[in-house]
């Protein structure tokens, strides 16, 4: 009679997860917001993994984690391993043909500069559904199903414009605005991304350094773009995002000097894609006629 001895237990996946990303990104939680789980649920996939090597991978501190010399010499094998998971995947999804194409971007980008050329998109690739998932962060490509990434940065990707930037607002507040000194007599508003908005502006004008503005504070740039619109302050605009409003005269610029930050609006994917698949071609439309169409009206 033949006899099946047990088969050794392999680890689990989820666990080989939970150590590259932990180990990658240097902590727990920031594992935990890549995977979206819980950072305790990384803590005991770690753990379940560690007891069944019979020895730790990361050494745990009051100021957080440390790779364990066993942690750091089996990261780049898995971080390749997992790599080329996410690569294999991405070839399987593009050979299945499917026809939904996944873009990570900036809450506000998608509002001001996606959201307006989706319908020309949609009416030259017929078949193509775009799903937009907005985001603070850029996501890693390789980590996540998504399949572009469209963000202001000064690194990745193809650009598709300059990020420009200068105070607008309301045309009859600008009425009371002859220079830039005014600005200390209105409100300045502000938005949580781009808090450095204003400094980048003013060093870059070469303006006094005692102009210091100050005023109400926006967690979404939509919302203080939507607050300018009402009169309530003058606000430091994206020229990519806010040239409809520009163009229609609803925004006006009261100065004549912009600045030239080193990010610019850029659209990334992963290498590799094939050619024929809609990713592909919804990045290929985004770089060529996504960044030359005409302001919406």
């Amino acid at each position: 009679m033949a006899v099946s001895p047990p088969r050794p237990k392999s680890f689990a996946m989820t666990a080989l997860r939970a150590f590259e990303a932990a180990a990658r990104l240097g902590g727990f939680s920031a594992a935990a917001a890549e995977l979206g789980v819980t950072p305790g649920a990384i803590s005991a996939q770690i753990k379940s993994l560690e007891a069944e090597l019979g020895a730790p991978l990361f050494q745990r501190t009051a100021k957080g984690v440390v790779l364990t010399p066993l942690g750091a010499q089996s990261l780049p094998a898995f971080g390749q391993a997992f790599d080329q998971l996410g690569e294999a995947v991405q070839r399987m999804r593009d050979a299945a043909a499917p026809r939904v194409v996944h873009i990570a971007t900036l809450p506000a980008i998608a509002q001001f500069w996606l959201s307006p050329r989706l319908p020309r998109l949609r009416a030259e690739m017929p078949g193509t559904e775009i799903s937009i998932t907005a985001l603070e962060q850029p996501p890693n490509l390789k980590r996540t199903s998504y399949d572009l990434c469209l963000f202001f940065s000064d690194t990745d990707g193809t650009v598709l414009a300059e990020d420009v930037i200068f105070p607008v607002c309301a045309p009859a507040l600008a009425e009371r605005l002859e220079s830039p000194l005014d600005l200390l007599t209105v409100p300045c508003l502000y938005d949580t991304s781009w808090e450095e908005d204003w400094e980048h502006w003013l060093a870059q004008a070469a303006q006094p350094h005692h102009i210091a503005p100050r005023g109400p504070v926006y967690s979404l740039y939509a919302l203080a773009v939507e607050e300018a619109l009402n009169g309530a302050g003058v606000l430091i605009g994206h020229e990519t995002l806010l040239a409809p409003y520009l163009a229609r005269g609803q925004l006006v610029a009261p100065f004549g000097q912009k600045a030239t930050l080193a990010r610019a609006l850029r659209l990334w994917s992963m290498p590799g894609r094939s050619a024929g698949s809609a990713s592909h071609q919804v990045f290929s439309w985004l770089t060529q006629a996504g960044k030359t169409l005409p302001h919406p009206a």
